[in-house]
C-alpha cells in the first residue's frame, strides 16, 4: 500500500506504478497494442475494420487500395504520415492547427472530416470495454464480432449463421 491520496509519496525517487498500458505513440503488436484501422462508406455506412500489425505507410496504402475505388470515391483523413500517397482523391484535416472539418467545395456542408472513423473508434471500444481486456491474440475475433454487428441492419438467422458457423472456403488451412 502507498498510502491514502493526500498523502505524499515518502520516497520521491520511487516514481508511480503505471496503469494498463499507455505508452505513448502509436501501437504494434509488438508493444501489445495492435492498431484497428477503419473504412467506412459514407453512402452505404458499412464499416470495415482490420486488427494489423503495423499502421504504417505499406500498410495503410495496400488497405485502401484494395477496398477503395481510385476513379470514384475520395477519402477523407487526417494528416497523419502513413496515409500521405495512399489514393489520388485524398483529402486532409489538420488536427494540429485545430481543424476537424472543411469545407472545400462552399456548399455549406464540411464534407472533409475524418469523424465518422474516429467515432466508430469510440464504439469499438465501448463494445470492447464490457470484456475487462481481450488477448491480442484474439482481437481480430472480437473487431469481427463488432464489425458484423454494426454493419447488419437487423438481427436475421443470416447474421447468426455467419457468426457461428466458420466458413471454411475462407480459411484454407481448414480445406
Amino acid at each position: 500500500m502507498r498510502g491514502k491520496k493526500s498523502t505524499p509519496h515518502r520516497d520521491p525517487t520511487d516514481p508511480p506504478r503505471r496503469r494498463a498500458n499507455r505508452r505513448k505513440g502509436h501501437g504494434t503488436y509488438a508493444n501489445d497494442r495492435p492498431p484497428i484501422i477503419s473504412l467506412i462508406s459514407r453512402e452505404t455506412g458499412e464499416q470495415r475494420l482490420w486488427v494489423c500489425d503495423h499502421a504504417n505507410t505499406r500498410t495503410c496504402t495496400a488497405l485502401i487500395a484494395e477496398n477503395i475505388p481510385v476513379a470514384s470515391t475520395w477519402l477523407y483523413t487526417d494528416e497523419w504520415q502513413s496515409y500521405r500517397g495512399s489514393h489520388p482523391c485524398h483529402a486532409t484535416v489538420c488536427h494540429g492547427v485545430h481543424e476537424w472539418a472543411r469545407d472545400d467545395d462552399g456548399d455549406g456542408r464540411r464534407e472533409v472530416h475524418c469523424n465518422t472513423c474516429e467515432g466508430a473508434g469510440a464504439g469499438l471500444r465501448t463494445y470492447l470495454r464490457a470484456f475487462r481486456g481481450v488477448h491480442k491474440r484474439y482481437l481480430h475475433l472480437y473487431v469481427s464480432t463488432y464489425e458484423a454487428m454494426v454493419n447488419a441492419k437487423r438481427v436475421s438467422p443470416k447474421l447468426i449463421r455467419r457468426m457461428c458457423i466458420i466458413d471454411l472456403s475462407m480459411h484454407p488451412s481448414y480445406t
